[in-house]
């Protein structure tokens, strides 16, 4: 039991912070310090592990029995599968001006939803 929350906290930090670097790399190509390119390339470069990184905490919710947490991780595990078969998953380097209030909105609700799993499985 103790080795599930060790690890779901851990897996919880890995996906906050990689949610924080890309919030941070857009608020970086928002105020011009960063160009495009390497913004979007950045960014992607994390997208799928951010990816994996939730499904494996779902998946270990799901095996441990902790049905609660598997719900909260459960739409978001959905969200990122159906950006994925969408191709939506990536930023576009020639379209990443016109989505920078999107894209900032989308990680921002994953983190606040990462934030809320890390206080249900604290609590």
């Amino acid at each position: 039991m103790v080795f599930v929350w060790i690890t779901a906290f851990f897996l919880l930090i890995a996906l906050i912070v990689l949610i924080i670097y890309q919030l941070m790399c857009l608020a970086d190509l928002e105020f011009d310090y960063i160009n495009p390119y390497d913004s979007a390339s950045r960014i992607n470069k994390v997208v799928l592990p951010e990816f994996a990184l939730q499904g494996v905490l779902c998946l270990l919710f799901l095996l441990s029995g902790h049905w609660l947490l598997f719900l909260f991780c459960a739409p978001i595990v959905y969200y990122n599968v159906r950006l994925y078969q969408q191709q939506q998953h990536l930023v576009d380097v020639t379209e990443i001006f016109n989505q920078l209030d999107t894209e900032k909105k989308r990680r921002l609700f994953k983190l606040i939803s990462v934030v809320d799993d890390l206080e249900h499985a604290g609590g």
